[in-house]
């Protein structure tokens, strides 16, 4: 027997879905609300629905509000296809392309653009409910949220390559529990996700990636993950941001380069940040801040290495290599069994003359850092006009002239009662050792 709680965008009969899905889904929310107004109905009473996009193109001109709990919208196929690399080959070559634009059930975000201070108001999907309980259990899995375009912003980019355009995938302005984004695509969006006071929020299997900033989890939260995503900002945003948050788990996601910064976390305590693949062309890849303490970063990978692409040659996030490819203010942190390769060309290194860093602990007390292993090598930077190409042959190159010297940890003055352990050489350590515990790792020949 169908169920009258599962809704196609194709076959309700308000508005077309083509044009504006958002005027389609709103009027099947407001259905839902009118025939599920009852809060106790054998036992039960409002079991939400779900909204199903089939494959295709769905243009979004008004903006979906999400009120209710239990409610899943659902596509067949995520989508995701590079636009960065479309827009950066020449057009006399776009018509060999096989395809220009993402696939899938595609979200095609058609707002006006969001003005200065009101960027909920260029989110295509924006959840919001006061009051008790908090909504619940809203998922969004398998289907594409398209920005389309970026725009100009004054810096002499082309447009394309900028990162703003206003636009939002999903927004949740007020507090929820066990949200779930699983299985979706995210492509040109200045924002992908931003989250407020989530609480076992799930976001997981995911391409989130040429966006401005691609998963931001703001005001406070707990118990949440972030797993298995394929994740990659822009040069002026976040790839993985949180704040004030408890027991966050951060685990087994390929984060890109480009974004300007990996993971970011600021006053996030008791959380892990462990086994994934963190790759960026700038320091600072990780930043535990404003008193970030008591969290785990344990077996990831960390690459740093140059920008290969000709179209963002000259592009960076603003630090210099004294920053450390993971740097933290906070305590007790555990720092454990991490792979840092920092493959660069010494003449690019700033401040010149300076000796990079990888790990600095920069305020707080009582971290321990412990078999940590540094790889460090002086290349010759080289780019080219194929971003796939580029990319491959830089991640597969591992000659180098020589190796580079650098600081693999370095604990500042603001920084006291700690522990570093086989994290590197006495000559690679720098440290008060009359405030700090330290064991250097062995050398041949010792």
């Amino acid at each position: 027997m169908p169920s009258n709680n599962y809704y196609d965008v194709t076959m309700w009969p308000v508005g077309n879905p083509a044009k504006d899905v958002g005027e389609v889904i709103n009027s099947i929310i407001a259905d839902i609300k009118e025939r599920q107004a009852a809060t106790d109905v054998n036992d039960g009473g409002k079991p939400g629905a779900v909204i199903y996009l089939p494959p295709g193109d769905y243009h979004l001109r008004t903006q979906v509000l999400i009120d209710v709990s239990f409610l899943r919208i659902e596509g067949s196929g995520h989508g995701f296809t590079s636009s960065s690399i479309r827009f950066n080959v020449p057009e006399d070559e776009w018509p060999d392309l096989h395809e220009l634009w993402p696939g899938g059930s595609r979200v095609i975000v058609d707002l006006p653009a969001a003005g200065d201070g009101e960027e909920a108001k260029g989110a295509a999907f924006y959840v919001e409910r006061n009051g008790s309980p908090r909504i619940s259990s809203v998922e969004f899995s398998n289907f594409c949220i398209d920005g389309l375009h970026f725009v100009p912003d004054g810096s002499g980019l082309r447009a394309e390559n900028t990162y703003v355009n206003g636009k939002t995938g999903i927004y949740a302005a007020t507090a929820n529990d066990s949200f779930r984004v699983t299985g979706m695509g995210f492509v040109y969006l200045e924002h992908a996700l931003t989250i407020y006071h989530a609480d076992a929020l799930s976001i997981h299997d995911n391409f989130i990636a040429e966006c401005g900033s691609c998963i931001e989890l703001r005001g406070w939260g707990q118990a949440s993950k972030i797993t298995d995503n394929l994740v990659g900002a822009g040069f002026k945003g976040h790839s993985i941001y949180a704040e004030n948050h408890g027991g966050l788990l951060v685990t087994a996601n390929n984060v890109f380069p480009r974004g300007a910064s990996s993971v970011h976390f600021k006053g996030v305590t008791r959380s892990s940040v462990t086994n994934n693949r963190l790759h960026s062309f700038y320091p600072g890849m990780v930043l535990l801040e404003d008193n970030s303490s008591e969290n785990l970063v344990a077996t990831n990978h960390f690459l740093r290495d140059h920008e290969p692409w000709t179209p963002f040659l000259g592009v960076d996030n603003g630090l210099d290599d004294l920053t450390g490819l993971l740097s933290i203010s906070g305590s007790n942190n555990s720092v454990v069994g991490n792979h840092f390769s920092e493959v660069i060309d010494s003449e690019s290194i700033r401040p010149a003359g300076g000796t990079p860093v990888i790990i600095r602990l920069a305020a707080g007390a009582g971290n321990f850092v412990s078999n940590n292993h540094v790889v460090a090598l002086d290349v010759s930077a080289k780019s080219s006009d194929s971003c796939f190409a580029a990319q491959v042959d830089a991640l597969l190159t591992t000659e180098a002239t020589e190796g580079l010297a650098v600081t693999t940890v370095m604990v500042d003055s603001a920084s006291a009662r700690n522990t570093v352990l086989d994290s590197g050489s006495d000559t690679q350590v720098v440290l008060d050792k009359a405030v700090n515990a330290f064991r250097a790792t062995p050398t041949i020949g010792m």
